[in-house]
This record gives structure tokens, C-alpha cells and sequence, in this order.
């Protein structure tokens, strides 16, 4: 054992004479020949513990998510949903330090089957609703009214109180109850057929009267005199003079019925039209 320690000695010896000899690019070449693999080793553990250090940080839980469906973001608004996380957090009284507020604009869906990034903005959709994750939906007519007709939205007028209401009680949004129990067939055709039928209906969504069975599901949001209309995100609607069951087509927010308290995004409605004329 002791004839192994001298000779381990003696070339520790040998090796500091060499490097005491050496200019810096050979001292480098030779840390590098002989400590490559512990110094990648040393580096990816450093950057997996920053990583996860950061990770936790920021995963607070999630007070409030909305998603704004088929947002059109661009450089002007770009910055608009990150001023609303910040000014949303502060106006409804949550810490900062321990949750998190998400206004997420990323998410687009046609009334067709669209590519695999769709699939997959539908999936994540279907499964963030089901788990109660998504405070509000934003969305055009269309889109919402898809939604609408699946039962994904609260009853607003069982929701919250008529004086809860009140100042939207011209903007709420309606759709026909009615034709939840409408029979759409099995086969490819008739589901196709009765997709058609009900776009080529004729509805006023703000006018009540005009249903057999009209549920509030959704409030109407304005393009002016409030931030998510002053925003941007869903000019186009207005500018390329989109229609939707003969009338034009507007914004909308709804709950999906699995959150537990709709109470938090009416919060958020509210904050939406604050100090607007």
C-alpha cells in the first residue's frame, strides 16, 4: 500500500512541476484534457439546480387564469395581458408572493379541425376546463357560442345576484337552452347538417325575447370604454365586419361551470372596466 502511495506521490509531483512550467493556453489545454468531464458534469448539476431553483419559484398556484380565444397579438397590445396580471393582482387583493395571475392570449381555434397545434390547443382546452383551471373564456360570437351550446358556461342569473349584475344587465349574453336537448344524429352528415342549420339561424344573442329558452351565459364586452376593448386583441372583428346568425359579431366572457368560485372573474370584469367612462 505504501509503495502505491510514493508512486501516486510522486506523480502528483511530477504533474505540478509540469504545470508550474507551462504558459496559460498550455495550463488550460491541460485542465481541460484531464477535468472535461467533471467540469460538464460540475456545470450541468449547476444549471439543473438553478433550474429547478427557479422552476419552484415560480410555480406559485394559479388565482386566476384566462384564456382570450383567437387574441390577435401583435407588438402594440403585446404587453397589455402582462400589465393586466400585475393590475388585476392588485385590484382584486392577491399576494404575489404566494399565487400567480395568467392572462394567456396564446390560444387559437377555428370552427374546423385545424392543424396539430389546434388539436392540441383544444386538448389542453378541454382538459384545463374539466380540472377547473380557467376562470373565464374570452372569445368572438362564434367560438363562444360553440361552448355555450355544450354547457360549459355558468347560468350567470343563478351565478351571482341581480345586484351583482346590474351593471352589465344591457351586455349580458344569451343563447337558446332550447337547443341543448336538440337531437344532432350519429352520422357524420347529420352532425354536419345540424352545424349548418344553426349558422344559417337568425339569433340576436342580446335579445332574450327572441328564445324559447334563453340562459345568460356570457357579458358582452364593448370594443371602447373598457381595457380588453381598447386593448386591440379583437379589432379585426369590427374591421373585417365578421357576422355571426345574422348579426355582427362581438366579445365575449363566460365561466366555465367547473370553477368553483365565478365570484374571482366577475372580480376581473370589474377590473376590466375600471375608471372607464
Amino acid at each position: 500500500m505504501s509503495s502505491q502511495n510514493s508512486v501516486v506521490e510522486e506523480i502528483r509531483e511530477q504533474q505540478k512541476k509540469a504545470f508550474a512550467t507551462m504558459t496559460p493556453k498550455e495550463k488550460l489545454a491541460y485542465f481541460w484534457d484531464y477535468y472535461k468531464i467533471h467540469t460538464i458534469v460540475a456545470i450541468a448539476v449547476i444549471v439543473f439546480v438553478v433550474s429547478f431553483i427557479n422552476s419552484y419559484r415560480s410555480s406559485k398556484p394559479t388565482a386566476f387564469y384566462a384564456v382570450l380565444l383567437n387574441a390577435d397579438t401583435y407588438d402594440d397590445n403585446a404587453a397589455a395581458a402582462n400589465a393586466w396580471n400585475e393590475g388585476f393582482m392588485e385590484y382584486a387583493g392577491i399576494d404575489p408572493e404566494a399565487y400567480q395571475v395568467n392572462i394567456d392570449t396564446s390560444i387559437g381555434i377555428s370552427s374546423g379541425t385545424g392543424d396539430q397545434y389546434e388539436v392540441a390547443s383544444r386538448q389542453k382546452m378541454m382538459a384545463m376546463m374539466h380540472a377547473g383551471d380557467i376562470h373565464a373564456i374570452v372569445a368572438d360570437t362564434e367560438t363562444f357560442e360553440g361552448y355555450a351550446r355544450l354547457e360549459y358556461f355558468y347560468d350567470l342569473n343563478t351565478a351571482f345576484t341581480e345586484e351583482e349584475l346590474a351593471p352589465y344587465a344591457d351586455l349580458l349574453y344569451y343563447t337558446d337552452g332550447a337547443a341543448f336537448d336538440v337531437e344532432t344524429g350519429d352520422t357524420l352528415g347529420e352532425l354536419e347538417a345540424a352545424q349548418e342549420a344553426v349558422y344559417n339561424q337568425t339569433l340576436d344573442h342580446s335579445d332574450p325575447s327572441d328564445m324559447e329558452k334563453p340562459v345568460a351565459v356570457g357579458i358582452r364586452i364593448p370594443q371602447t370604454g373598457n381595457k380588453l376593448g381598447d386593448s386591440g386583441y379583437y379589432d379585426y372583428i369590427s374591421e373585417r365586419d365578421y357576422t355571426f346568425q345574422g348579426y355582427p359579431s362581438e366579445v365575449v366572457i363566460g365561466i366555465p361551470v367547473s370553477v368553483e368560485d365565478p365570484k374571482m372573474t366577475l372580480q376581473f370584469l370589474n377590473y376590466l372596466f375600471e375608471d372607464m367612462p
